[in-house]
This record gives structure tokens, C-alpha cells and sequence, in this order.
């Protein structure tokens, strides 16, 4: 009894100095939106002297839940435990599955989304299953042909914990996985739980909204617009409680949230959350230029400016100065334009965006000369969510007009957004 006991304290007293050390850091992660693009009736939260701590770095709030279960992670290259800062600044991460195996706990699977767990597939690319060569733990892809966990792979899991950094936007497909995640959760009777993070475009709510015809994995729910404004956390409450799962049964969830976070702060991603958005940069820019998936445009895939340059080679270099040569890299096995020239805008000067700004978009339809194959249309309309955006584009129609049209159906999700908002 006397072990046991002692066991059980040095146990206790290793987490807590786990969770201590995870919360030294990240003084600089929480700022206040500049003066610069501040907006009249912003509002701006002083919380410079507090420091953000992430969902998974609170060990002490969800070790519990897990004691003594079998345990599945569904995770990624983002799944990342701050563990130190060195004097130099540079800050040391563990990845959660690696951490908890360090605690003991009986991980038995992990379930991976598009690009795979170690991250290194193409967008849309099949992820096949396999086997983690750092740990030995079997990894299941949730991409592909299997984009929900099968029955038969939940049977040895007690509980299910996502822990994946989102971008925001309506078409990244984290949010299709974790749907699907809750959907085969609830009816396999497994409890989940969500360690929050932070929304890098969580300042504003924007965009063209989805309508119901248009659904697909690359926007499950009508009436979300392009940019929702939520983290994960949050997200997972509002498609449990509104009844987005589609199921009978009610998912057992439970949201680790962060600690001194607010929507308008600004969050540097530690690490690529996918291979093709490669830092800060990108990812702002991200809701702007995504649509360009279901364009010609080449958005700088194939190049190491992905989703912060736009180009084609049906653009007039005499306005598209940027010159540059897509070809297969990480992430990009075949770039549009492969080996072919094309000018382009530069973004990656482009100020911080509070809004989605089709300009860029707008502007290279007008200019483009082959106008004909600019929109793959099936595409398109999947991203936007709505076929009348390209029609809009076709039509000339202004951002102010476009963005007028959305307002009323944005205006409509904002009063449900408002119900699962954990932070201010």
C-alpha cells in the first residue's frame, strides 16, 4: 500500500511539473491587433502580461480523463506540446502522442487527416494506413476512401482525443475529420475529447456561405460562411448541439480550452499545419487565395512561396511582374503550370487581412486571356460553396458587391456562432 501510495504521489508530482513547464513560455504569442489595422469599433483585449496556454499543454486537465483507458489520438505534425523556452527565445516542443507515452498511458492507434501523420502527403493525395516508425503505434489514415473511423477500428478504444491545429477556413478539411471523428464516436458510445487551439484567423468572420446543395468534405455544414471565426473547440460544441452529426446518439465531448486566449490575438504557428502553408504569411492569406484552388491560378504550389503568390502563364507580364517556374516539391508532386513561366502578384509584403479579399482573384479573371478554362467550375463551387461566386466574378461584379450578398446569411451564422463561443 506504502509503494502504491509513494508510486502514485511521484506520478502526481511529475505531472504537475510537466504542466508547469509547459506553461514557461510563449510570452510573446498574445498581442494586441496594431493600430495599423485596427478598425473603428474593434475591440482589443490587454492581456499582454498573461500567457497563453494551449489545450495540450494542460496535462492536469485531461490526464484524468484518460487514466486507465485505451486511448486512440487523432493527430498530425501540429499535435505539439510547448515543453520549454531557452533563454535564446528558441522554444522545445514534444508532440502529444510522444508525451503521453512518457506518462504511461495506453495509446493503442492513431488516426491521421489529409496529409497524413507526419504530414508529407499532397492535398487530396490517398493516405495509405501503416505504422508509426517512431513509436510502432499503428496510424489509420481518415483520408481517402476511409474518411471515418470504421467500427471495427474502434473496438479496442475506450476514448478518443483530437489534437490538430486548424487555419480557420471552411474548406480545410480538419473540420470534415472532425465531424466524422464525433459522428463514429457517438455511435460506438466513445467519449472525445478536443484540445483547443488557437484560430490564426479567428479575428473576423467572412466569406461566401454554404449552401446546402453544395456540401461535400470541403464544407459539411450550410450556412457556415468561408471564414467562421471559431476555434476547434468551439466548432465541436456548435455541430454537436445543433445536430450537424446526423446521429441518434448524443457524442460524450469534452473541450480542453485554452488559457488567455481571445479571437482577436495573433497566434504564430510553430509548425506547418499542412505541407503547402508554410508560415504566417500564408496562412493569413490563406481564406483570400484558397479559391484559387478551383481556378488555373496557380497559388505558388510547386514553388517555396505557397498561398503567398498567384500566377499563370495566361497572365500580361506587364502588370504580373513576379516571374517564376512551378515544379514538384514537398507537398506538390505536380504543380499546376509544371516547368511552365508564369507571372504573377508577390504577396508576401500583402498587410494583415481582417477580411476575405477576392480582389486578387477578381482582377486576374478580368485579365487572364484565356478566360474560357480560368474556373474549374465543379470545384470552384465546392471551395465557395455556392455557385453564384463565379457567376459574380464572370458577371464583373465589385468585392463590395459580392461581399453584400453574403451579408445576410453571414449575419445569420453569427447569432448561432455565438451560443458555443468559449472565448472572448
Amino acid at each position: 500500500m506504502a509503494f502504491r501510495l509513494l508510486k502514485s504521489t511521484l506520478f502526481l508530482v511529475f505531472v504537475i511539473a510537466i504542466s508547469c513547464g509547459n506553461h514557461s513560455g510563449n510570452k510573446n504569442q498574445i498581442q494586441n491587433k496594431s493600430s495599423k489595422n485596427a478598425k473603428p469599433g474593434d475591440s482589443t483585449s490587454v492581456i499582454e502580461n498573461k500567457r497563453l496556454v494551449l489545450g495540450a499543454n494542460r496535462t492536469e486537465a485531461y490526464l484524468p480523463l484518460i487514466a486507465d483507458k485505451r486511448v486512440a489520438v487523432v493527430g498530425n505534425p501540429s499535435s505539439l506540446i510547448l515543453k520549454k523556452e531557452l533563454p535564446n527565445g528558441e522554444k522545445i516542443y514534444v508532440h502529444l502522442v510522444d508525451s503521453l507515452l512518457s506518462l504511461n498511458q495506453n495509446l493503442v492507434k492513431v488516426f491521421s487527416p489529409e496529409h497524413g501523420f507526419r504530414g508529407k502527403a499532397d492535398a487530396g493525395e490517398a493516405v495509405k494506413d501503416g505504422k508509426d516508425p517512431k513509436t510502432g503505434l499503428p496510424v489509420i489514415s481518415l483520408y481517402g476512401t476511409n474518411k471515418k473511423p470504421k467500427t471495427e477500428q474502434l473496438k479496442d478504444v475506450d476514448i478518443l482525443v483530437f489534437d490538430i491545429q486548424d487555419v480557420g477556413v471552411r474548406f480545410y478539411t480538419y473540420i470534415a475529420t472532425l465531424h466524422y471523428v464525433m459522428q463514429a464516436a457517438a455511435e460506438a458510445n466513445i467519449p472525445v475529447v478536443v484540445l483547443d487551439r488557437p484560430n490564426p484567423n479567428g479575428s473576423y468572420v467572412d466569406g461566401p456561405v454554404m449552401e446546402a446543395a453544395h456540401t461535400s468534405f470541403l464544407g459539411m455544414h450550410a450556412g457556415v460562411p468561408l471564414v467562421h471565426g471559431m476555434t476547434l473547440g468551439e466548432y465541436a460544441q456548435m455541430m454537436a448541439k445543433e445536430h450537424w452529426l446526423k446521429t441518434e446518439k448524443t457524442v460524450g465531448l469534452t473541450i480542453i480550452p485554452m488559457k488567455n486566449y481571445v479571437h482577436e490575438m495573433q497566434y504564430s504557428l510553430p509548425v506547418r499545419p499542412s505541407p503547402n502553408l508554410p508560415n504566417d504569411q500564408a496562412v493569413m492569406l490563406y481564406p483570400s487565395l484558397g479559391l484559387c484552388e478551383g481556378t488555373t491560378l496557380n497559388a505558388g504550389r510547386g514553388t517555396e512561396m505557397q498561398f503567398q503568390i498567384i500566377g499563370a502563364p495566361y497572365l500580361p507580364k506587364e502588370t504580373y511582374k513576379l516571374n517564376y517556374t512551378p515544379a514538384p516539391n514537398f507537398g506538390s508532386k505536380s504543380p499546376k503550370f509544371n516547368g511552365e513561366l508564369c507571372h504573377g502578384l508577390d504577396l508576401r509584403t500583402v498587410d494583415p487581412l481582417h477580411e476575405v479579399d477576392l480582389t486578387f482573384i477578381i482582377n486576374a479573371y478580368r485579365d487572364y486571356t484565356e478566360k474560357e478554362a480560368f474556373f474549374n467550375t465543379k470545384n470552384f463551387t465546392a471551395h465557395a460553396g455556392t455557385a453564384q461566386l463565379q457567376k459574380q466574378i464572370e458577371a464583373g461584379a465589385s468585392m463590395e458587391e459580392i461581399r453584400a450578398s453574403w451579408h445576410s446569411a453571414t449575419q445569420d451564422f453569427l447569432k448561432i456562432r455565438s451560443k458555443y463561443l468559449l472565448y472572448d
